[in-house]
């Protein structure tokens, strides 16, 4: 712990400020997208096909920004708000920004015919190299929430020649054990405010008819406890209730019942701290792990950071955030994603902000944004630090 650093941020608006209830429960509030030159492509992969959006084309040696949604989500609703920040506009000018949507859960998606196979997490992952190889990217920085941070996490292991940088939010790397299935099967009940019936059981135990569609139609607050811990889901109604509407409304229910099936079987994503084991695997790019003080999956990410390299890891809990702090608090996570890229070397002349007023710590860039391929970054005091190299940094906003 003497590694750690503190870094502390001036207070930020919330997200959606100047909106109220009424706004909120409008079906259109996270859809609606400030640009219109996104491009819509469906690439064929060896697992099926991947619908994915693009905005601008690969610029010189810089990598493509590559998304991921969580589980009961889609990249609009897990990205709009982010990527439609104001302040974000000063990154994405700079780079190929492409959003991938599982499959079956973007909007408008057909149902799966009876009998599909959901892909596998780790299939999932090995489907992305063919989006890679379809726009030409030489490698991406990848920004995955919850599921999509683990299987970016997995896409770096199998092909870590592809990615330089990512950020992984609310990462679990843990699987999921059969306790934790039913507990999470049995508060989706009690969210409906009904007893413990056979929605809160194993699958191979739901009988025909009226008990399926039981489980169905909780299907979006079994959703909601995994994006929101109980207190948000109390505290924060206005965003939860947005959210239940439209996870109900806009992604298919059937497919986001198979993604959500193939998640809680995951397996333990296979990595270890270098020196801690023989032949450790651990993630060989620089990482960012963000999470919210008051979200579910604390505990995993903060796990996850006792597994990654601490030299080339950067470890983001953010005070006074829930579940989803891409949305609740953009300011803060585009002012921590511009300084994890100013660390790879990219963007070195970026309007310096309330971080760089902060003047506690800092992230230092190691080559030209159109040089060579940047190191991983480091984190040093000041700029006379450039190259020392520190111990995990905690960044409490």
């Amino acid at each position: 712990m003497a590694g750690l650093q503190e870094l502390r941020f001036p207070e930020e608006k919330p997200l959606l400020r100047g909106q109220d209830a009424a706004e909120l429960e409008n079906s259109d509030t996270f859809l609606v997208a400030v640009d219109t030159d996104w491009k819509e492509h469906d690439i064929e992969t060896p697992y099926g096909l991947l619908h994915v959006v693009i905005r601008g084309s690969p610029k010189g040696n810089r990598p493509a920004i590559v998304t991921y949604h969580d589980v009961g989500l889609n990249h609009k609703l897990c990205f709009n708000t982010f990527f439609n920040f104001e302040d974000m506009q000063e990154i994405t000018k700079h780079f190929v920004v492409c959003h991938v949507d599982a499959p079956g859960q973007q909007v408008g998606a057909s149902q799966f015919p009876q009998g599909y196979q959901f892909p596998s997490m780790e299939q999932l992952a090995a489907m992305l190299p063919s989006v890679v190889q379809h726009f030409g990217f030489k490698y991406v920085i990848g920004i995955g929430v919850g599921a999509g941070a683990y299987v970016l996490a997995k896409f770096a292991l199998i092909f870590p020649d592809l990615v330089e940088g990512l950020v992984l939010i609310n990462i679990d790397p843990n699987g999921k054990g059969w306790i934790d299935w039913a507990a999470t099967k049995v508060s989706a009940v009690r969210l409906e405010g009904g007893g413990v019936g056979w929605a809160g059981r194993p699958s191979h135990w739901l009988r025909p008819g009226p008990q399926l569609s039981s489980l169905t139609s909780t299907l979006p607050d079994t959703v909601l406890s995994h994006l929101f811990r109980q207190e948000e889901l109390v505290s924060n109604t206005e965003l939860v209730q947005s959210y239940r509407q439209q996870i109900g409304n806009v992604v298919n229910q059937a497919n986001l019942q198979l993604f959500w099936n193939m998640y809680n079987s995951r397996r333990d994503l296979d990595i270890n701290r270098p020196g801690t084991v023989p032949n450790a695997k651990t993630l060989r790019c620089p990482v960012m792990l963000v999470v919210g003080d008051n979200a579910p999956a604390e505990e995993g990410v903060v796990e996850c950071n006792s597994k990654l390299d601490p030299t080339t890891t950067t470890f983001l809990k953010m005070a006074d955030s829930g579940g989803l702090p891409q949305v609740t608090q953009p300011g803060k996570l585009t002012e921590a994603f511009k300084y994890f890229l100013q660390g790879m070397g990219y963007m070195p002349s970026a309007s310096m902000t309330r971080l760089a007023r902060s003047r506690t710590s800092s992230l230092t860039s190691a080559s030209s944004v159109d040089g060579s391929r940047p190191q991983a970054c480091t984190h040093s005091e000041s700029s006379e630090g450039l190259g020392q190299v520190n111990h995990t940094m905690e960044v409490s906003c």
